[in-house]
């Protein structure tokens, strides 16, 4: 039986790894500096080109006014456009520039590089632990997924 404090260890492990990961690739990262909810919009869109407003806001969990924000941010920045939705003229769609696309690429390239070097430090004996949890991750974000789309 695990621990009654198990919950709050994994979830408080869990963010310490991302925002670390965050903060480092910051640092890192090309200007202009893009925030926490600027990249995860950046990310739906390049990975579902063509999303709406407020699709992109239930996704992500925010406002449709505060992702309406973000996109006008982002296409400032030359990575979003927004174009009228042909099936519906008073709606948007959101698409993906070039830049965006590579600016995502490098992101992702420079933070498969951080993590391959902090886990190539660690012992055999961890590195397999880490393995061998990423199945049980999924699910457990694929559960969360599913909670937050039902509410």
């Amino acid at each position: 039986m695990e621990p009654e404090t198990f919950p709050e260890e994994l979830a408080d492990a869990l963010v310490g790894v991302q925002r670390l990961i965050r903060r480092r690739l910051r640092r890192e990262m090309p200007d202009p500096r893009l925030r926490g909810a600027e990249a995860e919009l950046l990310r739906l869109v390049v990975t579902r080109p063509g999303v709406g407003i407020s699709d992109a806001a239930k996704d992500l969990g925010l406002a449709a006014n505060s992702v309406s924000t973000l996109v006008n941010q982002l296409a400032r920045a030359g990575y979003l456009v927004r174009e009228t939705d042909p099936a519906d003229r008073r709606a948007a769609r959101l698409l993906p520039t070039p830049a965006a696309g590579a600016r995502l690429r490098e992101w992702r390239r420079r933070r498969a590089d951080l993590v391959r070097r902090q886990v190539s430090r660690l012992d055999e004996a961890d590195r397999e632990a880490l393995h061998a949890a990423i199945p049980a991750l999924r699910k457990l974000a694929d559960a969360l997924h599913e909670e937050a789309e039902e509410s």
